[in-house]
């Protein structure tokens, strides 16, 4: 008999599931006892947690334990690495609480447009304050979501019935599938600047970290609505004290650098703020138990591994061609337009790496869209595709081409409604070290893609290279590699170069006008 410990605040529905299929399950909801639960279970199998902490300690001191379950969506508190190094799985349930934080953020809205906390607690104190908490209606309002995952779809979905105008920002989603759900998709600075209400769904990295700033808080209407049912750092907190001062924004919170008690750094801008209550619904647990208990009979009886988040690299294949994959998804992203919407994905893996093209959409797919683990499996990352309208296609080999073991990744994207822009980047690894080969028309290249790269591609002439070296030098960026190729059938040249520091959009731009580029990008990897 299979033993499940389960040391935390957890649905009943994951106890009778498994017990039914023979498990022994023992749950106890104090999570403070679970130093004492795991001495007194060392023939543990698996271990289903919600936010407690499993750290290497834990794991060494369960033997017998193969699997651990986060019923949720986040890992962080999770030793993977440590699990790894002793043959535990880890699995985690996606999509569990996305629901419960949707109908959040409506919560949110209704409650500020409302009044609902203030009124709640002057009537409560014997007021009759009716034009003091003089309202304004959701319905007809535009809501810009930024961010159409599984959360940002189903905020659109609930806001239906409230006839509002919705706009959404994704640049990993079809029109097509934005449009299932009635959202228009469009750039984030038309977002914020149209909207009556926006709120985020997006993950906090390095492209997101205060992505709402000056510049775009400046945007809002006076009077606009902000919610971050998201991460904290994705909004200035300065940015928007200032703005909030200026326009008479309100700002609606859930959350905060640490969950944890305490003074809050956004208390004074906050108009409402929570605990980070998102998940927490009776609903979210049960559907994050019953799914934990659903993964761990299939993990056992069918092998099913889809939610696995720390996964080993195949048995055979050079961990290098897994980076290789992630590099050049991330190159021909910049490429073809980090604003563009993509629509298609093709792979070709040549020579050795063709029983491996299954596993290698994966890190291609983590590179695209830093919501999707890198540890996730070939299936997980062809339905996240499928869930966002991206087509995945890995094409069979042309024998006549003698590649050895090398990638191809082409992207195809929407630019707008009418035009479409396709993008190519092969690579290979060469000594251990992955190499960028060809980008589009352009062969030869061989750079390495790792730090903050530039590139150019434009009309050949003499002294574009100095011009762009002299550019980049002012802004006082160091150049530390070029790589340059000319392509004689279309007299175009691409010049290439890694510097010291990230190229922010505004410099390229600059740069890219004064030398008349048809193509401009940098990326960071």
């Amino acid at each position: 008999m299979k033993k499940v410990l389960i040391p935390t605040k957890l649905d009943k529905i994951a106890v009778e599931l498994l017990r039914k299929k023979g498990y022994t399950v023992v749950q106890d909801d104090d999570s403070a006892h679970m130093e004492a639960l795991v001495k007194e279970h060392p023939d543990t199998y698996a271990l289903i947690v919600r936010s407690e902490p499993v750290k290497a300690d834990t794991i060494a001191a369960l033997p017998q334990l193969k699997v651990v379950i986060r019923a949720g969506a986040g890992y962080n508190t999770i030793d993977i690495k440590y699990a790894r190094k002793r043959g535990v799985d880890v699995m985690n349930t996606p999509g569990a609480n996305a629901n419960a934080v949707a109908e959040e953020v409506v919560a949110l809205m209704l409650a500020d447009a409302r009044h609902v906390v203030k009124a709640d607690g002057s009537c409560r104190a014997g007021n009759w304050e009716k034009t003091a908490f003089m309202g304004r209606e959701v319905s007809g309002k535009t809501v810009g979501i930024v961010g159409l995952g599984n959360i940002g779809c189903l905020v659109a979905k609930r806001l239906s019935g409230f006839e509002c105008k919705l706009l959404g920002y994704d640049p990993l989603i079809s029109r097509e599938r934005a449009g299932d759900f009635d959202v228009t998709l469009t750039d984030l600075d038309t977002i914020f600047r149209e909207s009556d209400i926006v709120t985020l769904h997006v993950p906090e990295n390095d492209e997101t970290r205060n992505m709402v700033n000056t510049a775009r808080l400046a945007l809002m209407k006076k009077g606009a609505t902000l919610i971050n049912c998201a991460r904290a750092g994705i909004v200035d907190e300065a940015a928007m004290r200032a703005a909030k001062a200026e326009k008479g924004l309100h700002f609606l919170n859930d959350v905060y650098a640490k969950d944890e008690a305490g003074a809050k750094s956004v208390s004074d801008i906050a108009d409402i703020m929570l605990p980070h209550l998102g998940a927490s619904t009776k609903e979210a647990n049960a559907t994050a138990a019953r799914r934990a208990a659903e993964q761990l009979m299939d993990f056992d009886e069918k092998g099913i591994t889809a939610y696995v988040v720390n996964r080993d690299i195949p048995e055979g294949l050079d961990p290098a061609y897994g980076n290789l994959a992630y590099s050049l998804a991330r190159v021909c992203r910049a490429v073809v337009g980090s604003g563009a919407r993509l629509q298609r994905i093709e792979t070709t893996c040549y020579g050795s790496l063709k029983p491996f093209a299954d596993w290698l959409i994966v890190p291609m797919v983590s590179a695209l869209w830093d919501e999707f683990d890198r540890s996730m499996d070939a299936k997980a990352a062809v339905r996240f595709l499928g869930e966002r309208g991206i087509e995945y296609r890995n094409r069979a080999t042309d024998p006549h081409k003698n590649f050895a073991s090398s990638i191809t990744v082409d992207l195809t994207a929407a630019v707008d409604a009418e035009n479409l822009k396709q993008a190519s980047v092969r690579g290979t690894v060469a000594e251990g070290t992955p190499m960028v080969a060809r980008i589009n028309d352009f062969d030869h290249l061989y750079f390495e893609p790792h730090g903050h790269t530039v590139f150019f591609q434009y009309a050949d002439r003499p002294g574009v290279v100095a011009q762009i070296s002299a550019a980049l030098a002012l802004s006082k960026i160091n150049i530390e590699d070029i790589r340059h190729s000319h392509n004689p059938k279309t007299d175009q040249s691409m010049c290439l170069m890694r510097v010291n520091i990230p190229v922010s959009d505004a410099i390229v731009r600059r740069v890219s006008d004064e030398i008349g580029a048809c193509l401009a990008a940098a990326v960071t990897i």
